[in-house]
């Protein structure tokens, strides 16, 4: 093995960073084998090093430093490890680091989500790479298949469960037949939800990983803002419940497919069949599964977030970078977006839905309400009446297949009733 290193530099030294690093130290001498060159962290740039941190890894006061351009402008290091997350400074930082000559590897999915046409264009200029194994699902592989071991494939469609908060919280209340603010505190108790949770129960997380990853499976550049996004925060017990009866689990989903008419891009709960792959993952972990044209369908599972699983991720991305540098060969990763598809709005899309409203006791009130699906084109596949008090009932629909904006048209209708108290909720199905 050559005895001169490939120095590293790594931005942040948080849950991400700090896994990083132990995971270099903890298989050095595999990892040195691997590339067939030693790596080595010249510095560490973070603004606290006092906090604590999850792992902890060997540092000597010369590697730490509070600049991160001390990282990004030092000649010596080749590849720069981005570990900072969110959009700024970490932005400014890696085109710094790119136009310096810089190849960089990144755990950061709302950076590549919103700006990694930008970065990867910028690293084809300066003919540097730029991984991001680590931005979507932890330490699953997934973005790598995507480009490399399924690039023969044309991708049609697919479907993850890529936040584990949101996967661990309908867990407790499938499970337990908890709520939903019980279950939030259950997992803010165990480190798996932050103090605001907003980023994970409302989906922009899942939406973040689904802009990445439909981004290469379509070949397509896909803008944040043109996914359509719903949380958690809405899903009741008796919706839980229901969908237990029907034969269903209920899972925040980050759906894709390619379609005549465009991209369909979606991130919000649905009733899933229990006979689907993601129907089984359960807890905080992960999984994506999609269709492709040769390959037929593939699921990839495991553990979706915490430092050493994303710590994996990006160590395997840095690996393929030293070799790159190695033998010469960066710049061989261009951005695969070739072409910009037009999105779907949400009215466009197809499938089933579950529907839960309260109506009073009236005569004839579940003719008209029927009546008002049908004259919007909505086929009903099934009614439930379950609870029942003194003067009416809660009453549960599940449709057939329908485009959305006729549900939406009928449900617009049907909350005009006198009859209807509430529509309590509705959401998609997904067989």
């Amino acid at each position: 093995m050559a005895e001169k290193p490939i120095y590293l530099g790594l931005l942040g030294y948080g849950n991400v960073g700090s896994g990083t690093l132990y995971t270099l130290q903890q298989n050095r001498h595999s990892v040195g084998l691997k590339v067939g060159q030693p790596l080595e962290v010249k510095l560490v740039a973070d603004l606290d090093w006092e906090r604590p941190r999850p792992v902890k890894a060997r540092l000597s006061s010369k590697q730490k430093t509070k600049q991160a351009l001390a990282v990004v402008d030092d000649p010596d290091i080749q590849i720069v490890i981005e570990c900072i997350g969110g959009l700024k400074p970490a932005g400014e930082l890696i085109l710094r680091a790119l136009r310096n000559g810089k190849s960089v590897v990144t755990s950061n999915k709302e950076l590549i989500a919103k700006r990694g046409h930008e970065i990867l264009e910028e690293a084809e200029r300066h003919k540097v790479d730029v991984c991001f194994e680590g931005a979507v699902a932890g330490g699953i592989p997934i973005i790598r298949p995507l480009k490399e071991s399924l690039a023969g494939n044309r991708i049609g469609r697919l479907m993850g469960i890529v936040n584990g908060t949101t996967n661990y919280i309908l867990t407790r209340m499938t499970r337990e037949g908890s709520d939903f603010k019980a279950a939030l505190a259950e997992a803010q108790a165990r480190g798996y939800a932050e103090p605001d949770p907003t980023a994970d129960v409302e989906g922009y997380d899942a939406t973040y990983k689904l802009a990445i990853l439909a981004s290469i499976a379509f070949e397509s550049r896909v803008k944040v803002e043109k996914i359509y996004r719903e949380g958690i925060s809405g899903v009741g017990a008796a919706d839980i419940e229901y969908a237990r009866r029907l034969g269903y689990v209920v899972k925040l989903l980050a759906i894709g497919e390619d379609t005549p008419a465009g991209l369909d891009l979606r991130v919000h709960p649905v009733f899933l069949s229990r006979s689907h792959p993601l129907a089984a993952v359960d807890e905080v972990f992960n999984a994506i599964w999609l269709q492709g044209s040769s390959v037929g369908e593939v699921m990839f599972y495991g553990r979706g977030a915490g430092p050493l699983p994303t710590g994996s991720a990006v160590v395997g991305d840095v690996i393929d970078v030293a070799r790159n540098i190695r033998h010469g060969a960066t710049g061989r990763l261009p951005c695969t977006c070739f072409s910009d598809k037009p999105v779907k709005e949400i009215g466009q899309i197809e499938t089933k839905y579950y529907i839960r409203m309260e109506v009073r006791d009236r005569p004839g009130v579940l003719g008209r309400i029927a009546t008002a699906f049908g004259e919007a084109g909505v086929s009903l596949a099934s009614v439930v009446q379950s609870k029942a008090w003194g003067e009416g009932a809660e009453i549960v629909w599940v449709t057939h297949r329908v485009q959305e904006a006729r549900i939406r048209r009928a449900l617009a209708k049907v909350r005009s009733f006198e009859a209807v108290r509430q529509i309590c909720s509705w959401m998609r199905v997904e067989e």
